[in-house]
């Protein structure tokens, strides 16, 4: 295989037109599906199905545009290493933050300390849901990821305990304010605003309550920070956060919140690396500032802390 027919072929698949991608490539459609076809004899594998609205990739045609995205990408950074040879360090990295975390409060300083030290290192801050920026390491899409993680072993990642956090229940001020603490039992009786099944917060909160034989009683599932927001400061009901997306709802709103307590349930983020694709020298600079941001805040669990790799089978 080749680079160029490996680029080929994953635009083909992002574009999931053989037509739109040589437009885009700049080369005539009969030599793009002359290369395609050249791959496919390369590695004794139908790569496409070809139907009426464009291609798609066959299962094995996922897996090339998987491993081709790694070759590229690496291809990409040994170039960018070469040309910085002597001239400081430069290259892109990419950074997942888990949105409604305390993960949040380091794109700022994270930016800051970067563009002072490696002006000629790219920032790229991505936030989305936890489950989907661990997938984008573990498939080298992306080198770093502050998260929700490190309680239990994944296959193909690597955790570092980076901050302990606890989850609140916050609710509007039309309701009235519990102390300081709450115990779950009387928070699973209450109308509930709660991400879908999958959202990880989701997940602690579902444990949680089935550990006391109970379910918590969700009236609707809600995924934006903004609309959960609203919801609250309208006085429709309660939510489950993590304290530091409590305190900036409170803050920002006529809310309260109170951290959940018998049992206390604990969100620790995480530092995600892949275990097995090595990290570029900009990506290391990077990891290092944010475990060094990361020390000066109280509940850091840096003191001791040791990568949570999956043992070998």
């Amino acid at each position: 295989m080749n680079l160029r027919r490996l680029q080929y072929f994953v635009k083909i698949v992002d574009i999931g037109s053989l037509t739109q991608a040589a437009d885009i490539l700049h080369v005539a459609q009969p030599a793009l599906s002359q290369q395609l076809a050249t791959l496919e004899g390369e590695v004794r594998q139908q790569l496409l199905l070809r139907t009426k609205r464009g291609v798609t990739p066959t299962e094995a045609g996922k897996v090339l545009y998987r491993h081709a995205q790694l070759i590229l990408r690496q291809c990409e950074q040994a170039l960018a290493d070469m040309k910085a040879a002597g001239l400081g360090v430069s290259g892109a990295v990419s950074v997942g933050l888990a949105p409604g975390t305390a993960a949040a409060g380091l794109a700022l300083p994270l930016l800051r300390a970067v563009r002072l030290r490696h002006p000629g290192v790219i920032l790229y801050l991505n936030e989305t849901y936890g489950s989907t920026l661990s997938e984008l390491v573990m498939n080298g899409r992306m080198d770093l990821a502050v998260l929700y993680g490190g309680k239990t072993a994944v296959h193909g990642l690597s955790f570092r305990p980076l901050l302990r956090e606890w989850l609140c229940l916050v609710g509007p001020n039309t309701l009235d304010a519990p102390p300081d603490t709450v115990p779950l039992s009387l928070v699973a009786d209450m109308d509930l605003y709660l991400p879908r099944p999958y959202n990880v917060v989701r997940k602690m909160v579902d444990e949680a309550c089935a550990g006391l034989g109970l379910a918590p009683k969700v009236v609707a599932e809600i995924e934006s920070a903004s609309t959960l927001t609203a919801a609250i400061t309208d006085g429709h009901g309660a939510t489950i956060l993590p304290e530091s997306m409590a305190r900036q709802v409170t803050a920002s709103s006529p809310a309260w919140h109170s951290r959940i307590i018998d049992p206390a349930i604990e969100a620790p983020l995480a530092l995600c690396q892949s275990d097995h694709l090595p990290l570029s020298e900009p990506a290391q600079i990077v990891r290092d500032i944010i475990l060094e941001l990361v020390a000066d805040w109280p509940d850091n669990l840096l003191e001791a802390a040791e990568p949570h790799r999956q043992p070998p089978s």
